[in-house]
């Protein structure tokens, strides 16, 4: 799986710790894997700065130091070290507790009063004998243990509850199909054990998922749910240190329902189409979705088995106003494609006008630092295409429209809400979180 899935993500916090590593990556990914090799240390956590591309590894996480909001910054914990919650017999438990059942306080695994343990952090390196955390180093069937801090008792286990009694799937609609967009069962903690926030609340977590907004989307009590086409089930937790996460929901073993004709032309903004035209309105052959060349993308068929993106076909898979294509032109990343419009009274005007609908134009330039533009550009200088204010893939974010009502984010137009040099987006490609857009300053484009 994804390096990444090994972490729980939290966007906009910073934790305050003395052991930590600065490196300079490009991608979280990168960053993960400076974590994974770490040496100085063990790497519990990192952070990374979308927009410095800075990565610190760090020796501790959230449980245990102080946290603050940072802009633009996301911490990645290591979730084997927030569980507080045991698998199986416990061998890779790796979480604080640090009594025993009864309540002795344990003996640190360096120590050698009040007992010379035989298992040490010198002698079992990957057994995380850290400080006086309960442990399960020689894999005792009866799960984590420590050596105690009273004289007359050497050793004895502790009372770590079992993961699978904190995730439970019981009943109908406990699993989901494609990825989870219909899921309407009752699965209400995280994948780490975290209980979800209601979504009619905005304590600890305020959000702009209000049912109001979203009718059709079943946000019910604190059910897990996918109301924004993420890689599947979420909620926001309980925790005001973890904004969201992800649930832990089975794909259902049957194949899901057949919802109608696939429609072969185009109505509303294609979301259906399964059509077989390949190719953009300005002419360029379409990239195949299972293909990274000569443009990479996060729309990997296997990821989202229901979106149809078979072939080198033009689909809509995120909400876009018309089916699009990734181009084999390695100049072109994407483009709209031409589909036929379902209505024919639609078709027949179009074809007696014989006109392409034409899209309003754009404002070409921004004043000042472009904080007031609200053109329709939605385009990197280098070309690749703005990802959804309101999306969270392939990038998560703060720069929600909720978060800044006053800065119109709207779509995937280029904005400038945070007072940055000028307007830019995040990116639809997953290997280049943001970028500036392709626009010039009104000021320069007086004087050419």
């Amino acid at each position: 799986g994804d390096i990444l899935d090994a972490y729980l993500r939290t966007d906009g916090v910073w934790i305050f710790t003395r052991n930590k590593q600065f490196y300079k990556t490009n991608t979280e990914k990168e960053c993960a894997d400076k974590c994974e090799a770490e040496r100085n240390f063990t790497c519990r956590a990192f952070l990374f700065t979308r927009k410095k591309l800075q990565c610190l590894t760090l020796a501790e996480n959230a449980k245990m130091t102080v946290a603050f909001t940072s802009t633009d910054t996301v911490l990645y914990e290591k979730i084997i070290y927030l569980m507080q919650c045991k698998r199986g017999i416990g061998t890779d438990y790796r979480g604080t507790e640090a009594k025993t059942q009864r309540g002795i306080p344990c003996q640190k695994w360096a120590e050698k009063i009040p007992h010379k343990p035989n298992y040490t952090p010198e002698k079992y390196p990957n057994a995380g004998l850290e400080e006086n955390y309960c442990r399960n180093p020689d894999a005792d069937e009866s799960g984590p243990w420590c050596y105690t801090t009273d004289p007359a008792t050497r050793f004895d286990y502790c009372a770590i509850p079992e993961c699978e009694d904190q995730v439970t799937h019981t009943g109908e609609g406990e699993c989901m199909q494609c990825n989870g967009e219909d899921y309407h069962g009752e699965v209400s903690r995280t994948e780490s054990g975290v209980e979800c926030q209601r979504w009619d609340v905005q304590e600890p977590h305020m959000h702009g998922f209000i049912l109001k907004h979203y009718p059709d989307k079943d946000l019910k009590m604190n059910y897990c749910r996918n109301p924004d086409g993420e890689l599947r089930p979420w909620c926001f937790t309980t925790n005001r240190k973890k904004r969201w996460e992800y649930c832990n929901i089975p794909r259902c073993n049957t194949s899901p329902p057949v919802s109608g004709l696939d429609s072969q032309c185009l109505s509303g903004k294609g979301e259906d189409y399964r059509g077989r035209i390949a190719i953009t309105e300005s002419g360029n052959a379409c990239q195949h979705w299972k293909t990274q060349s000569p443009h990479k993308h996060g729309w990997i068929p296997d990821r989202y088995p229901c979106k149809g993106l078979e072939e080198n076909y033009c689909r809509n898979p995120d909400g876009e106003k018309k089916p699009w294509c990734y181009t084999t032109n390695s100049s072109i990343r994407w483009e709209y494609c031409t589909i036929p419009p379902c209505d024919r009274t639609e078709q027949g005007i179009a074809g007696m006008n014989n006109v392409p609908v034409q899209v309003p134009l754009p404002e070409e330039c921004y004043r000042g630092k472009g904080q007031s533009y609200r053109g329709t550009a939605s385009v990197t200088i280098s070309g690749k295409k703005c990802q959804a204010w309101n999306s969270m893939f392939p990038h998560t974010h703060t720069k929600t429209p909720d978060r800044f009502p006053d800065a119109d984010l709207r779509d995937n137009y280029c904005r400038n809400p945070d007072g940055d040099s000028s307007p830019w987006c995040f990116t639809t490609d997953p290997n280049t979180i943001w970028e500036y857009c392709n626009l010039k300053r009104c000021d320069d484009h007086t004087q050419e």
